[in-house]
C-alpha cells in the first residue's frame, strides 16, 4: 500500500536515485554536495511503497521577482514516480498537497519547469515566460556599430577568468539587476555554489566555468558564464562558446559582453540555450537571421493567493478591474476580486461585485508575470469577456517593461 509523508534529512539519497532513474540520467561519478545542500526535507512530499521511495515532489523556499516586486514563492523541483507505480494516481496527490502546502506557508505562487509540458495545466499551471534558444554562426554575426555607438564603451574594461574567481562580483552585478527583471530568483550562498559548480560531469564535455566580467571603473556592472568546447576539423578550428547567462546593469555593459563573446578565437559557433524572448542582441547585430534562434517554454507558474500575488505586483497601465477567477482544483483559492493598480501602487481584494472577466487560474498565471498578452489568451477562448470592452481596459495593465526572463532550470 503507498502513503504519503513528509521528508526527512536523510531521504536525499533514496530522492535522488529515484529521480535520477526517472529523468534517464547516468550517476556513475557524479558527486552531490551541492545538489544535497539545496534540499529542503520539510517541504518534501513523499510516496512510499513499504520501505521503498516510490514518488517525490520537492519545493525550494526562493523569492522571485515579478513586474515591479519581489514575492515570496515556492519553486516546485525533482517531480518523480517510479516507473512501476506510474498511472495510480501518485503524482496528482502529491502534486495537490504540495500546493496546498505552499499556499499554507503563505506563499502566493508556484514556479515549475515542466519536462512534459502537458501535464501541469490540470494543476492549474500556466506557461507564464518563454525562452529564446541561440545557434549563433559569429563569422557572420558582428555588433551593428550603426545600431550602437561604439564610444559608450569607453572606460568600460573586461577580465575573464574561471568563474570561482568572479565569485563575487558576478553576485553583486546579479543583485543589482534582480529586482527589476521579472522572472529572477533569489540566491543565497547554497544557489551560487549551486550554479557555480564545476564538477566534470557539469561540462557536458566543454571546458571549465568561466566568467567574464565588465567593469566600470572598480564597480561590476556586467557578466557573462560561459564554457568553451575546443573542436578541430578539416578546414581548422571549429570551437563553440556555450554562454549560461548574461546579466548586465546597464546596455553598454550587455554590449561589450556580447561583443567578447563573439569574437573568441578558434571558435565558429555561439550557443545560449536559456535566451531572454526580448534578448536585446536580436537588436545589436547585423543579421538577425545568422542568430539561429529558436523558442521554448521558460516558467510555469500558478497562483495560490490571488489577493496577494495581483497585490504583490505593479501595472504597465492604470486598471480598475473585478475578475472571476476559477480554481477547480483548489476552488477555495478562486472567488471574485477587484483589482486596482498601477505602476506604483496596487490592491486586490475579494468583492461582491459583479465580474468585468471570467478566467480560470491557469490563464491569470500566463499573463501575471507580463510575459503573455491577456488579448491573446481571449481570442483563444480563454477569456470571457462579461462587460464589453473589458479586454481591451486590462490588457495593458498586464504587460511590463520588460519580458520576464528566467535564467536557471531548478
Amino acid at each position: 500500500m503507498v502513503t504519503f509523508r513528509t521528508g526527512v534529512e536523510g531521504d536525499y539519497d533514496e530522492v535522488n536515485q529515484l529521480v535520477q532513474r526517472a529523468f534517464l540520467n547516468d550517476t556513475e561519478g557524479r558527486e552531490w554536495a551541492e545538489e544535497r545542500a539545496l534540499f529542503e526535507p520539510d517541504r518534501s512530499v513523499l510516496a512510499v511503497d513499504g520501505d521503498q521511495v516510490v514518488g517525490h515532489v520537492g519545493t525550494f523556499t526562493r523569492d522571485l521577482t515579478v513586474p515591479g516586486g519581489v514575492l515570496a514563492a515556492g519553486f516546485v523541483t525533482v517531480v518523480a514516480v517510479a516507473g512501476t507505480h506510474r498511472r495510480r494516481g501518485l503524482a496528482s496527490a502529491m502534486l495537490t498537497r504540495q500546493l496546498r502546502e505552499i499556499r499554507d506557508r503563505g506563499e502566493a505562487l508556484a514556479l515549475l519547469w515542466a519536462s512534459e509540458a502537458g501535464i501541469y495545466g490540470r494543476y492549474g499551471y500556466g506557461l507564464a515566460s518563454r525562452r529564446l534558444r541561440f545557434e549563433i554562426d559569429r563569422r557572420e554575426v558582428r555588433i551593428d556599430g550603426s545600431r550602437f555607438d561604439k564610444s559608450r564603451l569607453d572606460g568600460l574594461r573586461l577580465r575573464a577568468a574561471p568563474a570561482a574567481v568572479h565569485r563575487a562580483q558576478v553576485a553583486e552585478v546579479y543583485e543589482r539587476v534582480r529586482p527589476s527583471r521579472p522572472g529572477f530568483a533569489s540566491r543565497d550562498d547554497r544557489w551560487w555554489d549551486y550554479r557555480l559548480a564545476d564538477q566534470a560531469w557539469h561540462r557536458g564535455g566543454a571546458g571549465p566555468l568561466q566568467a567574464v566580467v565588465c567593469f566600470d571603473g572598480d564597480t561590476p556592472v556586467g557578466y557573462a558564464l560561459y564554457r568553451f568546447r575546443s573542436n578541430w576539423n578539416d578546414s581548422g578550428p571549429n570551437g563553440e562558446v556555450g554562454v549560461m547567462e548574461t546579466v548586465a546593469a546597464t546596455p553598454a555593459a550587455y554590449t561589450m559582453l556580447w561583443d567578447f563573446l563573439l569574437n573568441v578565437d578558434l571558435t565558429r559557433t555561439v550557443g545560449m540555450w536559456l535566451g531572454a524572448i526580448d534578448e536585446p542582441l536580436q537588436y545589436l547585430v547585423n543579421d538577425v537571421r545568422r542568430l539561429g534562434m529558436g523558442m521554448g517554454d521558460g516558467l510555469w507558474a500558478r497562483l495560490l493567493d490571488v489577493p496577494a500575488a495581483l497585490g504583490g505586483r505593479r501595472y504597465a497601465a492604470e486598471v480598475d478591474v473585478v475578475l472571476e477567477v476559477v480554481d477547480e482544483l483548489l476552488p477555495g483559492c478562486g472567488g471574485v476580486f477587484r483589482l486596482r493598480g498601477g505602476p506604483d501602487h496596487a490592491t486586490c481584494e475579494p468583492t461582491t461585485d459583479a465580474a468585468d472577466l471570467r478566467l480560470d487560474t491557469s490563464t491569470l498565471a500566463a499573463v501575471y508575470l507580463g510575459g503573455n498578452s491577456l488579448g491573446s489568451l481571449a481570442a483563444a477562448g480563454r477569456v470571457e469577456e462579461l462587460r464589453p470592452g473589458g479586454v481591451a481596459t486590462t490588457a495593458p495593465a498586464f504587460t511590463w517593461t520588460r519580458a520576464p526572463h528566467a535564467l536557471e532550470i531548478f
